[in-house]
């Protein structure tokens, strides 16, 4: 029977080859380390398809995909490398898709390196896979993020050098549609598509898993933080608009559909950690398209969607190391979107401005920056806009700063390639 399954999986795999493939913006080089290579991220977001490039360039591989249950419920897991080795010609090189369905996988792939096989795995679920990571594969192992399309990667679907006409209008395309690479590349119908995903990641990933008695609330939850992005919230607001009776319970779905690569929060930014710990966060979620599929909006609100899309990429830069992120709130209530910590220090305010046009809006959100550069000590002030491109100088109090404002498009891809 298991041979079946992964002659099977074999076929779809040799069918997944033929189709196009986008090179995502990291390294191969990565892959050839000896060390267990761990891919994660959200369901549907190519880490399988980065895999398999890669193995394919190395020569033979084997591949099991433990997103179905009837190998997660064999508990001879050396029947499973039997099987594999008879597919595949024992190979070297192997990946195991979806290895968090598989109970008490990182055991087994422990011993399989040590019996000198190369492994990737990949999965979509982080504390599930940090935790045993943390546990049990200490110093064998390094990380790979890999989140649905950067605009960088978006655009290259084309294949073609663009106009900035053109990709100002592939930029409305992503902030509102998202960068999931299937609908795109396949062009289907992104509401279906990504309706479909968010369900099957809340009942597969979430309901199924953590074995959720009543599925409701933690839709509600979902559907109210979807209709709300780049707000503020805490626990007692939560639960308080979802009915959701009990407040450690709103935490507890929260923190599942952040796992779930869903969701993520940003912490407001403070010198004191107890005053980071009790105040508001502000809710992100991980693909534009979400938002799109499932959210009730009366209208678009592009604002939130420029703001949550360069969330998105410095979220992907943080789940890297390399940064740090927050936002900024005074007593005043004026608030900057953006802080970039690195190491000790505060390297970068980002302010997301769409309307920039409006002068008072301008006004307000450049006053914000400047208010926090001075409490923060930093003067390196950035302004994303839709369309407008300046250097402007400003200065509050004694703090001296040029304030650069540039368009999201642009950001996007000179952010992206900085990686």
């Amino acid at each position: 029977m298991i041979k079946d399954i992964l002659i099977v999986q074999k076929e779809e795999l040799e069918t997944e080859l033929k189709k196009l493939y986008i090179e995502r913006k990291i390294g191969f080089k990565k892959l050839e380390n000896p060390l267990i290579k761990v891919i994660i991220g959200p369901r549907r977001a190519g880490k399988s398809f980065f895999a398999i490039h890669f193995l394919k360039k190395q020569g033979d591989f084997g591949y099991v995909n433990f997103d179905d249950e009837r190998l997660t419920e064999i508990k001879d897991y050396d029947k499973i490398v039997e099987a594999m080795n008879s597919v595949y010609n024992t190979p070297k090189f192997v990946l195991f898709d979806e290895i968090q369905n598989l109970p008490k996988w990182e055991l087994f792939v422990n011993r399989l390196q040590r019996q000198g096989l190369n492994l990737i795995i990949t999965g979509s679920n982080s504390k599930l896979l940090s935790k045993e990571l943390a546990t049990h594969l200490t110093g064998r192992h390094f990380l790979i993020n890999i989140f649905p399309f950067s605009f960088k990667e978006y655009l290259e679907v084309n294949r073609k050098e663009l106009t900035t006409y053109q990709i100002k209008e592939k930029l409305h395309n992503f902030l509102v549609y998202g960068g999931y690479p299937e609908p795109l590349i396949k062009n289907i119908d992104y509401r279906d598509y990504l309706s479909t995903l968010f369900s099957s990641i809340v009942y597969k990933d979430i309901v199924k898993r953590y074995r959720i008695r009543f599925a409701q609330g933690i839709e509600d939850l979902a559907f109210y933080l979807l209709s709300n992005i780049a707000n503020e919230y805490s626990y007692n607001s939560l639960s308080k608009m979802t009915k959701i009776q009990s407040v450690h319970t709103v935490e507890k779905y929260l923190n599942y559909l952040e796992e779930a690569y869903i969701f993520f929060s940003l912490k407001k930014f403070s010198y004191k950690a107890k005053e980071q710990i009790s105040s508001n966060k502000k809710i992100y979620c991980i693909d534009n398209g979400f938002i799109y599929a499932k959210a009730f909006k009366a209208s678009q609100d592009l604002g939130k969607l420029y703001e949550n899309a360069v969330a998105c990429e410095l979220k992907k830069q943080e789940f890297d190391g390399k940064l740090n992120l927050y936002y900024w709130k005074n007593q005043q209530n004026e608030e900057v979107d953006f802080i970039i910590k690195k190491g000790a220090k505060i390297k970068q305010l980002i302010q997301v401005c769409f309307n920039v046009k409006n002068i008072e809006t301008k006004n307000r959100e450049i006053r914000a920056l400047l208010k926090s550069g001075k409490e923060l000590k930093c003067n390196n002030l950035l302004v994303i806009t839709e369309d407008y491109e300046a250097e402007e100088k400003a200065e509050w109090f004694g703090l001296k700063a040029k304030i650069k404002l540039i368009p999201l498009w642009k950001w996007l891809n000179s952010f992206v390639n900085k990686k």
